[in-house]
């Protein structure tokens, strides 16, 4: 983790940044441009979108415009809710893909563990791995329970878990399993939504460090083994945030840091999302 580029090797060998931009809550057209086409400036090279954020043509608009070569990029995706079973999720992997304007997608993930369907979600996105149209598959938002029972019927294990995940709600359990598995985590809402900006034990590291609490809270991230995708869409934030390879926390800062966790969450339960 010595830049922004910096990679973990996925299960399957595929190389995956440490740090991206997230989307969510972008608008689509000019915002979502600006904030993908600022990211990839600064150096950024992973982007995180879904269907559900209904901004995959601007994403796919600004990679175009961005004049990085297709390869350099690693691009996510989700099946949305709504659209999962096994036929209706291929045709919602052809409908964002089309709006991306690209031939591939570097990581395609199953937004929520929908009851009675993402396993069949799962067959689909086995399929689309096997025919190269996804260089990676995964999950989000999956607990250990519906993992074990993904796990019990799947022919591809998931490479990648994207949960919300930030020191209220560190999710220590979940990691632990899926460092066995051979699963990686990522984290959304890596910032608690802004609820963690004033607390004073960051407070204190980042005033050590002449960081930002968002600064230390993505290097906490990195140095647990966490993918992570901050959301801005300001580029001085956005390159604010990637600043985070030039100092470390040490042992005791992270533990500090780790005595913060309240499991809360800000985000939905997955046991009881209402899909």
């Amino acid at each position: 983790m010595e830049h922004l580029q910096s990679t973990t090797t996925l299960a399957n060998g595929v190389q995956m940044p440490w740090l991206g931009l997230g989307v969510y809550k972008v608008k689509e057209g000019q915002e979502v441009i600006d904030s993908v086409k600022a990211a990839i400036k600064a150096g950024y090279r992973s982007i995180d979108t879904a269907a559900l954020y209904a901004n995959e043509e601007g994403v796919g608009q600004a990679i175009q415009e961005s004049g990085v070569a297709r390869d350099e990029l690693f691009i996510t995706t989700k099946v949305w809710n709504s659209d999962q079973g096994y036929e209706s999720t291929l045709a919602a992997f052809d409908k964002s893909i089309n709006k991306l304007g690209l031939d591939y997608v570097d990581l395609y993930l199953v937004h929520w563990p929908v009851k009675g369907k993402y396993k069949d979600t799962w067959r689909a996105l086995e399929k689309l791995y096997s025919a190269g149209k996804v260089r990676a598959i995964g999950i989000s938002n999956f607990q250990i329970h519906h993992i074990e029972d993904l796990l019990a019927d799947a022919s591809v294990k998931p490479m990648v878990n994207q949960v919300e995940l930030h020191p209220l709600l560190s999710q220590v359990e979940l990691r632990e399993y899926s460092i066995k598995q051979g699963i990686q985590i990522e984290a959304w809402a890596p910032l608690a939504q802004g609820h963690l900006l004033d607390n004073e034990v960051i407070k204190a590291i980042a005033l050590k460090h002449n960081k930002s609490l968002a600064q230390v809270i993505i290097r906490w991230d990195l140095q647990n083994g966490i993918v992570t995708i901050p959301k801005s869409t300001n580029e001085q934030r956005i390159i604010q945030n990637a600043d985070v390879f030039d100092f470390e926390l040490s042992a005791q800062e992270i533990a500090s840091i780790d005595a913060l966790n309240q499991n809360h969450r800000f985000g939905s339960n997955p046991d009881t999302f209402n899909f």
